[in-house]
């Protein structure tokens, strides 16, 4: 048990899951690649995750000093750091996909072809292997060379010019979201493509898999909006250019609440509660059409009920009116919170650094197949020595091989 009497989930190597005897070898770096990959190992799969020697970058993203990011992206991985560029390095990985079903990896487009291992040269030695590419704009077109972090394509997609306040800087997510978004995107690719392959609709496939189209698609319809009224949605902060009621209000404490008032029944009642039931008669604010036209004279009227009661007081006397309303949590409000700790969002995991971590549960849930817990965040090359042996390594190959330089 933690501080808190949470039970902590202990790690089970022999745990067995979904994806149970598909190997995965993932030689990307920071998030996307690493998110896709952490939901192939959560549902069993063997994931071995190859390092440059210095290791993944993310492990430099730190909190005070501390990993915190690679313990999260990590789990349900093995570690391997190989030189890549190195020539054993690279015959160690040609060897490791022979016998793998996914291969993740998001150089920048012709890096693979460089390097001698195309996917055409991948798939001569393993006609199934499932090959995922990331990358920020795609492996063709005009920017396909171009440097592709999370920050430009949350940028170019049009998602930036949408976040904010009218009067305001366009706003980038404070988080990796297009990564993660690639992430999730890429992991039902994945396992599209495995169940392809099962129903020998295909052998190995490549994914072409860019951060830049996976974020863009959250726009939904704006394109064709764009292409049929000339109309370019602008930024308006919490407010919604489709539906009103609908925004983030104030209460007396100084506490947030979100409103959504998106159907016709939600507004109505919620009007008749803040004591102006004469609305669904009024022109302005009869229907959802006239409300989004009229939105800013209706947030001022919902802020002002808003701000004359405390958060509490306003989320019970909204909810007996049957209208969707929530509060704005912080990670402090998430963490004690009855909902979160029933449903266990999130788990105290065991660690060997903390004794225990709080960590995302594993997602989604299965009645029959749920996610495993197989293994920590590795060490840097914590598994080198276990997997070369698997391959055939005996001690004095892998020992040459780490004083070359060429594993760690």
């Amino acid at each position: 048990m933690n501080k808190n009497n949470t039970r902590i989930q202990e790690f089970n190597p022999q745990t067995k899951g979904a994806l149970q005897g598909i190997r995965v070898i993932d030689i990307s770096r920071l998030v996307a690649g690493n998110m896709l990959s952490l939901q192939l190992g959560d549902a069993g799969a063997d994931v071995i995750k190859i390092e440059p020697i210095k290791g993944d970058p993310l492990r430099a993203w730190k909190e005070e000093g501390d990993t915190y990011f690679w313990k999260v992206y990590a789990r349900n991985k093995r570690s391997i750091a190989l030189n890549v560029r190195d020539d054993e390095g690279k015959a160690i990985l040609l060897e490791l996909l022979k016998q793998a079903d996914v291969f993740i990896e998001n150089y920048r487009p012709g890096t693979l072809e460089k390097m001698g291992l195309s996917p055409e040269v991948l798939h001569q030695h393993n006609p199934q292997l499932i090959i995922v590419r990331i990358s920020g704009f795609g492996q063709t077109g005009p920017y396909a060379q171009q440097p592709g972090f999370g920050t430009l394509v949350e940028a170019m997609s049009g998602f930036a010019h949408r976040t904010g306040f009218a009067d305001r800087e366009p706003v980038l997510p404070p988080l990796a979201l297009a990564d993660m978004i690639t992430g999730v995107y890429g992991a039902n690719a994945v396992t599209t493509a495995l169940f392809a392959r099962f129903r020998q609709l295909s052998q190995g496939q490549v994914i072409d898999l860019s951060l830049l189209e996976s974020i863009y698609s959250v726009l939904g319809p704006e394109a064709a909006i764009y292409e049929k009224t000339g109309l370019i949605k602008q930024r308006i902060g919490s407010a919604s250019n489709t539906s009103a009621p609908r925004n983030v209000y104030c209460c007396r404490d100084g506490k947030y609440v979100a409103l959504s008032g998106s159907t016709q029944t939600m507004a109505l009642r919620f009007f008749d509660l803040i004591g102006h039931s004469e609305f669904a008669d009024d022109p302005r604010f009869c229907d959802n059409s006239a409300r989004v036209k009229n939105r800013e004279q209706l947030d001022i009227i919902i802020a002002d009920w808003f701000a004359q009661r405390n958060r509490a007081e306003a989320l019970e006397l909204v909810r007996e009116a049957g209208v969707t309303v929530g509060p704005v949590y912080s990670i402090d409000d998430i963490v004690n919170d009855p909902h979160f700790i029933h449903r266990q969002v999130h788990l105290s995991v065991a660690d060997d650094d903390f004794g225990s971590l709080s960590m995302p549960n594993i997602l989604p849930r299965y009645s029959s197949t749920p996610g495993v817990w197989r293994f920590p965040a590795p060490k840097l090359g914590e598994h080198s020595h276990e997997i070369l042996s698997e391959l055939g390594f005996d001690e004095q190959k892998i020992s040459m091989l780490r004083q070359k330089g060429a594993i760690a």
